[in-house]
């Protein structure tokens, strides 16, 4: 792990090098009002089976902001979405709880905030094994797949850590989850901790060692989150209101009508509705109003339980080596948008 930090530092470098020339070249506004006075909406989401794509496929913020042009860029994890924000390529995002530890913890200390939970991990990720591995303690000496910076890469460095096996002893390697499931195909892996739809494919054949929902109960839970920058938060709040209520929505929909949901979950996926509306129901979705109790994120002035949970994220990744330093908790609680989700929620 000692290498890890080193590595992954110079990668990110010059991918935030090469995004930030990408920007340059399409004409780098960025957020900003163009000529005419519209505002381009930069949303970076992932293939998660959540309400995030409801409101992509369905095109409920479009609907709401007829005058902004919404751009909505996938990435493959959260450490991605960490460089784009950083290269200064999208506005809004998607990203797992723990790049976003990550991203508010030095070196990166990314200045954007958590506005939105967008779903809280359960069984959607998971540890899987070829035939013959039978727990999480026959790991050491085998080779792991989970994308670097991810929540899957930190559940299971706290699932072979609480099951007494040293990190350093197994051997992990950077792969996204398409990748894991090609190197899993040809045999080059002995397991991945990856979520779905991959997750799926490599269940297929393969043994369920430990979920993150069992992970969570360990101590260590994690969540897909929703972060804006601060410069967007200040500049168009009426964007991130607008934004929220979207989601809001989309969940309402995932909560009362699954089925209408799933069909765009699956639309967005290439999956059979059927088969969306099944990894959908394995997430926790959470409204707005719930989102603004003391478990969560709480209100202005009482900062929710998710800023010790991210700190507790750090302190763990600091132990790993992968943070230089762990803020302390009142500055997660400042990075939790309170005050931009209570607007929406009322």
């Amino acid at each position: 792990m000692t290498g890890f930090l080193s590595r992954r530092t110079f990668l990110l470098a010059a991918a935030v090098t090469l995004t930030a020339a990408g920007a340059t070249a399409c004409g780098g506004a960025g957020a900003d009002a163009d000529g005419a006075g519209r505002i381009t909406v930069r949303i970076a989401y992932q293939s998660i089976p959540n309400a995030d794509l409801v409101v992509k496929n369905q095109r409920l913020l479009e609907k709401a902001l007829p005058e902004a042009d919404v751009k909505w860029v996938k990435f493959e994890s959260g450490g991605d979405v960490n460089t784009a924000v950083l290269a200064g390529a999208v506005d809004l995002g998607l990203a797992g709880s723990s790049p976003v530890t990550k991203g508010l913890s030095a070196p990166l200390n990314i200045p954007y905030k958590v506005v939105w939970i967008h779903d809280l991990i359960g069984d959607n990720e998971a540890l899987v094994a070829k035939p013959g591995i039978g727990s999480v303690k026959d790991l050491a000496g085998k080779k792991v797949a989970t994308p670097y910076g991810s929540t899957s890469h930190y559940s299971l460095l706290a699932a072979l850590t609480a099951a007494g096996v040293e990190p350093s002893s197994v051997k992990t390697v950077d792969l996204q989850p398409q990748d894991a499931l090609a190197a899993w195909k040809r045999g080059d892996i002995d397991a991945a901790y990856v979520w779905t739809p991959t997750l799926g494919e490599l269940a297929k054949d393969g043994k369920v060692l430990i979920t993150s929902r069992q992970v969570a109960q360990q101590g260590r839970p994690t969540a897909d989150l929703g972060v804006v920058t601060n410069d967007f938060a200040a500049k168009h709040p009426e964007v991130v209101t607008a934004w929220l209520k979207a989601q809001d929505q989309a969940v309402a929909q995932a909560r009362t009508a699954p089925d209408q949901a799933a069909k765009s979950i699956g639309a967005e996926l290439g999956l059979p509705a059927d088969e969306a509306k099944r990894q959908l129901s394995e997430l926790v979705l959470l409204s707005a109003k719930e989102q603004t109790g003391p478990e969560y994120l709480g209100t202005p002035g009482a900062p929710g339980k998710l800023a010790g949970h991210l700190h507790d994220a750090a302190v763990f990744l600091k132990g790993q080596k992968a943070v230089d330093a762990v803020p302390d908790q009142a500055a997660f609680g400042r990075a939790l948008a309170v005050e931009e989700l209570g607007r929406a929620a009322n």
